[in-house]
């Protein structure tokens, strides 16, 4: 996905700029398996910005770094490839059509690429995922970021969040960690679930 920053009209304030960088990370990590410097960098990490440290996601930040540190670079590539990526069909499908009602699956496509030609964005010329792919759409979320942190542009974040994540993300995240073939990426899960959960509590505040 072309989602580069933008150069905004308004500033993107420290914590925007670290939920950002968490959703960058999280599309890195379900987009493949990470190398052994990505391993290094979320091993040696320090905390999220603007993060309670008593919080579910703090504690699940600091699991994942110690997770982190233990994995080997091939036996996360070796997981990620064996649970998403599969020999003919995934375990688990990063998708977001596959997880709604059949009568909704092709409408949500085609609504996601109207929406994100509004914004003008497509997908690259070497991507070979639909749009809807998790990594994908957190893309597009670090994208809106850079709009700024006024109102107008977090209520299109929330827009966004609430018409491509919110019904599915959640169910994604306890298949991942309900596998008995993930180990890493139960970390990468229970994370991403902590992470999208405040997303979600704090659009429903907006």
């Amino acid at each position: 996905m072309n989602a580069a920053p933008l150069d905004s009209a308004q500033p993107v304030f420290e914590e925007d700029q670290a939920r950002a960088d968490v959703y960058a990370l999280i599309a890195r990590l379900f987009y493949a398996g990470p190398d052994a410097h990505l391993l290094a960098a979320v091993a040696g990490a320090g905390a999220i910005a603007g993060s309670d440290e008593t919080t579910p996601m703090a504690a699940a930040w600091r699991a994942l770094g110690t997770a982190a540190a233990a994995t080997d670079a091939q036996a996360a590539q070796e997981e990620y490839d064996h649970v998403f990526v599969g020999t003919g069909k995934a375990e688990i499908t990063p998708y977001a059509s596959h997880y709604l009602a059949e009568s909704m699956q092709e409408r949500v496509l085609v609504r996601l690429r109207e929406t994100l030609t509004e914004m003008g964005l497509a997908k690259t010329g070497s991507a070979t995922e639909y749009e809807d792919h998790l990594s994908g759409l957190c893309e597009v979320m670090r994208h809106l970021i850079f709009f700024g942190s006024g109102d107008v542009a977090v209520q299109k974040q929330k827009s966004f969040f609430l018409e491509y994540l919110d019904s599915w993300d959640a169910v994604f995240c306890a298949a991942v960690m309900a596998s008995p073939n993930t180990n890493f990426y139960k970390h990468v899960a229970v994370f991403t679930k902590a992470f999208l959960d405040v997303e979600r509590s704090s659009f429903q505040l907006i």
